[in-house]
């Protein structure tokens, strides 16, 4: 009877064990970030973008958004996919110099095991004090998201992190 219940001990051990393997966190993360960085080269006067988040996350929102199947990982999809990314950053991303608006190119994205970066560029921008980041990217998916962002101008970086519903950030150098 007692090598009975250390057998079943075994096999319970067994099973807590294999469901809670590192595989299973990446398939069912418990946070929602993305991060983004901007960062201001004087030289060229640009700011140089990359926003990295989940791809399950972001490949489930578009899919919610389109109501339909989305799959960042395929090459033969890379045209529509860029343009998939691109449209949804258009709605959730922004950026003001001193308070003027500026437009951003979207460089392209891709797509590294469970994370995404984008990538994306704003040219022309005369020296500035402020920048205003509107970032509701993924506020449509999770209300738990949390957008980071780091800023680094003329070699200062500020960050800060915005919890969902905020989605406006201003840095002053």
């Amino acid at each position: 009877m007692h090598s009975m219940n250390l057998k079943t001990f075994y096999t319970f051990l067994l099973v807590v064990m294999v469901t809670a393997t590192p595989v299973n966190a990446i398939v069912l993360h418990p946070f929602y970030v993305s991060v983004t960085e901007l960062s201001y080269n004087s030289k060229t006067r640009s700011f140089e973008i990359s926003c990295k988040m989940f791809a399950e996350d972001i490949e489930e929102v578009l899919r919610l958004n389109l109501k339909r199947k989305v799959d960042l990982s395929n090459p033969d999809l890379e045209s529509e996919n860029n343009r998939l990314i691109n449209d949804y950053m258009i709605r959730h991303f922004a950026v003001a110099a001193d308070s003027k608006p500026v437009a951003y190119k979207f460089v392209g994205f891709e797509k590294d095991k469970e994370s995404v970066y984008c990538y994306l560029e704003i040219t022309n921008v005369p020296p500035m004090k402020q920048v205003a980041i509107t970032n509701s990217v993924l506020h449509d998916f999770k209300k738990e998201q949390i957008n980071i962002i780091h800023v680094t101008l003329n070699g200062n970086r500020k960050s800060t992190k915005l919890d969902y519903p905020k989605n406006l950030a201003t840095f002053n150098f």
